[in-house]
Parts: structure tokens; sequence; C-alpha cells
């Protein structure tokens, strides 16, 4: 796993931090019980404050996507665990609120956004 900071970007860097860490899990680089690298080495590698790198650590905990076994490090969750799932039903719900509203306004309707989204899912691979 590479994480890369990106200065002028706006957005904070534990929120950086914590974003491609949630991707590495959620695209299978990282698998559950997967070591990531301790908060101090992580911060030494990207120059960054052990704060920084804490606070991407303790979020990315309370969201469920890893865990903590004090005196040997940081673990990545089952992907499968419930707050996991969670996150990932809001954030599809919210894409869903989106796309509903786009297709208001180009009045699209019910049985075409069904259609499009099936026709998305197949080109997609999915199940």
């Amino acid at each position: 796993m590479r994480v890369i900071i990106k200065n002028a970007s706006g957005v904070p860097i534990y929120e950086q931090i914590k974003e491609q860490i949630k991707e590495a899990i959620l695209s299978g680089e990282l698998h559950a019980d997967d070591t990531l690298p301790s908060i101090r080495q992580l911060a030494a590698d990207l120059k960054v404050s052990v704060v920084t790198t804490t606070r991407a650590y303790s979020e990315l905990e309370q969201e469920g996507y890893i865990y903590n076994l004090q005196g040997k490090g940081c673990f990545v969750s089952s992907v499968e665990s419930e707050l996991v799932r969670e996150q990932m039903l809001r954030k599809i719900e919210s894409g869903f609120s989106m796309a509903i509203g786009a297709a208001k306004i180009a009045k699209i309707s019910r049985e075409e956004l069904h259609k499009l989204l099936e026709f998305t899912m197949e080109g997609n691979h999915y199940a």
C-alpha cells in the first residue's frame, strides 16, 4: 500500500491518509488482518506529524475499517464487518439520491432509470 499526500489538494492530510487506506481495503489491496504500518512509521515515511497519522487511524478504527491490538499494532478489519457495510450503504444511498435528482431534472422515467442501473451493473460485471 502506498499513500501519496498532495499538499495543494485542499483536503486535510489525515483525511487523505484515511481515504487512501479505506480505498486499499475496499479494493482488496489490503485484506482482513493485514498489518498496517505503525503510526510512527507512517508519519516518518510521509514526513507528517504523528498526530496526523494518529487521527487518520483513529477515524478508520471508529468507522470499522481497522482495529488496534495494544502493543501489536493496527490491522485491517474484515470488509464484511457491519460498520463497513453501513458506511457503504450510506454511500450507495447518497449516490442513488444524486442520480434520482439528475433523472428528475432530465425527465427520465423510473423505468428508464431502472434499465440504466441494470445496464451499468452489467457493464461493471456485477453479479
